[in-house]
């Protein structure tokens, strides 16, 4: 067995049962809308399958590895001080962007969801940013450097979810009208459910700022010798300025220069290193044999095994990402509309992340290549090999832009997490003891809280440093937290007879389950596929280190196993109060959205000219009703009192950043096209002509 036909015998099955719920659904079939979202799943999988099975097995040529001859010195301090200057200058240019698009903030839903305004490709390009961490870079290239192209495939393999995501969880999720993922938890199990979710998705956030700071102190520690701590300190406190004050507004909008920034970056270091070594077949060549294997090793290094790969990111880390990450959620709930998630997420896939594994891989592939070259010394320290690769191939200034993109690596993550950890601070702990605070209030304490989690996460970072390295600690941590979440979330979605009381026996029974194999890893040992148990140090929790990877099928099996028992042996709800909830019940969660049935629709867009009224509506108004001219109403195809409007700048390229919704109102007999808005929608949009379109 080898990881490619592990990865795609067993993913294939959840890919499969994606296309099944696709089509119980209506959304996958044979013709019409249904036949082109078949067409788009399978071209995706069979696209990344190709691109991996060629890794795997196809034959190539090596070059011979030539001696180093070379008189290339590690310096103490990499960079100079204009590349530390363009670094400087790059935060202070994100703060200034982050505060001046946060401007206006009134209330908790501008805050936390931006207005749910944005276009498809400003959020494709936001959840980029948000996936790339400073980690991603340095534990990337290091496992680049260590074990060549098959770091992409923690990037290749998440295209198995899509047709679950987009057709099963992501239609729920958005009619919903949740705020945090505790919300549904409770709508779905019960208050129980709410409380347990809620504690285990903090520890899970967390501990994610924890990693990224680490990782930045830990680069700043290799560029300048900075103490790790007081580097992580430093970054957090300026990270924290602009999302305290800007919330979901200015994380997207920062987030859009950081993914155009990230993906630049890296790209120019491949360039450069491919330029340097004569072209691309001479890089190609230099990378030996077995560092363009998409799956090196299936299961005999515990360091870096392709099974537990699989099963602790495709399966567990994955799964919690897109469908549990609070983060994650707060961006796809930010979109105009439920198809424009979808757009964001599959272009996101299908384009930006196979762009992002070659981004923070980079700077491994090109060490290593620059080593089997002997153009660099084969001792380069692999978590090193990042800064190294990057101050040798540039020049003074154009090293800085490539640590001011591991600098927007870091911001572009920790923004979205602090926010998703303020959302369920607010929503699930202090909203629901506090039932009669008004937004001025909620918003206090959502910027309190912003403030307070970087501070703890900062307390995190020498937990994740007794790691051997960023890798390890970002594996071990997600095998171990996230399969309860994840394996509650997905019963409580695709299986309406499993019961609130088994979601709670399954987070909480799970949880504890796995934590006991970090005191008694030996439990992991019939779940481990061979793997060996990593020697363990002489420390505390020592059981951490081990079986790092396949944790996570431990705790899938387990905890699949603890709902499955509790669910037969305890009583489900009725399936009148799951609609809305579960799969099979997308049209109960848009009446829920909408207040009354409708479809899943986009009309073409209409010209009109924006009218003001003087009347006053309250800003916590969910959506404000508006007057229209019936020749409007007409061009939208027939618009009926209290049908949902989007109204916008014409400005496409704006990404719905001058735009708000409405409810169709009064429709007045009237050959020119209009829309009457209060002062407020008014201000938001700030233009005399707009485009509108109705939805559902």
């Amino acid at each position: 067995m080898d990881g490619f036909l592990y990865q795609y015998g067993v993913g294939g099955l959840v890919f499969a049962f994606g296309l099944y719920v696709g089509a119980k659904q209506g959304y996958i079939g044979l013709a019409g809308k249904p036949l082109r979202n078949l067409l788009l799943c399978l071209g995706g999988f069979f696209f990344f399958m190709a691109v991996q099975g060629f890794l795997q097995y196809a034959p190539m040529i090596e070059a011979e590895a030539l001696p180093y001859k070379g008189t290339w010195q590690r310096k103490k301090v990499l960079g100079t001080p204009l590349d530390y200057a363009i670094m400087v200058a790059y935060f202070v240019a994100m703060l200034v962007v982050g505060t001046w698009f946060g401007k206006g903030n009134a209330t908790t839903k501008d805050f936390f969801f931006g207005g749910q305004r944005f276009s498809w490709w400003l959020i494709s390009f936001s959840l980029v940013a948000t996936t790339i961490g400073s980690y991603s870079f340095v534990k990337y290239s290091k496992v680049a450097f260590s074990y060549g192209l098959g770091s992409s495939q923690t990037y290749l393999n998440d295209w198995l979810w899509i047709p679950l995501l987009l057709f099963g969880w992501l239609p729920l999720l958005y009619f919903s009208k949740v705020v945090s993922i505790p919300e549904f938890f409770g709508r779905r199990f019960g208050p129980a459910a709410r409380r347990v979710s809620t504690w285990l998705l903090l520890v899970y956030l967390i501990g994610y700022v924890g990693i990224n700071l680490f990782t930045m102190g830990q680069a700043l520690n290799i560029l300048l010798g900075w103490d790790v701590f007081f580097a992580a300190l430093l970054v957090a406190s300026i990270s924290a300025v602009y999302v305290t004050f800007g919330g979901q507004t200015s994380v997207i909008m920062t987030d859009l220069f950081q993914g155009a920034m990230l993906l630049a970056t890296g790209l120019v270091l491949l360039f450069l290193g491919i330029d340097y070594l004569g072209g691309f077949d001479q890089f190609w060549q230099h990378l030996p044999r077995s560092h363009r294997l998409a799956f090196p090793v299936y299961n005999e290094d515990p360091s870096f095994p392709a099974v537990g790969v699989f099963w602790q990111d495709a399966m567990a880390n994955s799964a919690m990402f897109y469908f549990l990450n609070q983060g994650m959620v707060m961006r796809l709930l930010s979109a105009r509309s439920v198809e424009d998630s979808r757009k964001a997420v599959v272009t996101m896939m299908l384009v930006l992340m196979p762009l992002a594994a070659v981004v923070v891989a980079s700077g491994g592939w090109v060490a290593k290549a620059l080593v089997h070259a002997g153009v660099l010394p084969g001792d380069i320290p692999p978590k090193e090999a990042f800064f190294i690769a990057g101050e040798f191939l540039t020049q003074p200034g154009v090293f800085g832009l490539v640590m001011a993109a591991l600098t927007a690596a870091l911001m572009s993550t920790v923004d979205t997490l602090i926010t998703a950890i303020a959302a369920i601070v607010v929503n699930d702990i202090y909203k629901p003891r506090h039932p009669q605070a008004d937004d001025a209030r909620l918003l206090r304490v959502a910027r309190i809280s912003s403030v307070s989690i970087t501070l703890l996460g900062v307390a995190l970072v020498p937990v994740f440093a007794s790691f051997g390295s960023i890798y390890a600690a970002h594996g071990a941590f997600t095998a171990a937290v996230t399969p309860p979440l994840v394996v509650a979330l997905m019963l409580g979605i695709f299986w309406k007879r499993y019961t609130p009381t088994a979601a709670v026996w399954t987070m909480v029974g799970g949880g504890l389950c796995i934590f006991a194999t970090i005191i008694w890893p030996e439990l992991i040992t019939p779940f481990a596929h061979g793997v060996p148990m990593k020697e363990g140090a002489d420390e505390f929790f020592a059981g951490k280190n081990q079986y790092k990877f396949m944790r996570g099928f431990f705790g899938l099996v387990v905890c699949t196993a603890i709902g499955i028992i509790v669910t037969f042996r305890s009583k489900a709800r009725p399936e009148s109060e799951l609609r809305g909830l579960v799969v099979g019940t997308v049209s109960d969660a848009l009446e829920h959205f909408k207040g009354r049935p409708g479809v899943e629709r986009n009309t073409p867009w209409a010209g009109a000219t924006l009218r003001c009224t003087s009347e006053v509506t309250p800003l916590t108004v969910e959506r404000p009703v508006v007057r229209l001219s019936s020749a409007l109403a007409a061009d939208l195809g027939g618009i009926e009192a209290g049908d949902l409007l989007y109204i916008s700048d014409p400005r496409a390229w704006l990404g719905g950043l001058r735009s708000a919704h409405a409810a169709a109102g009064e429709v007045v007999d009237d050959e020119l096209k209009w829309v009457e808005v209060s002062e407020h929608m008014n201000r938001l949009i700030g233009s005399k002509t707009v485009r509108i379109r109705a939805f559902y």
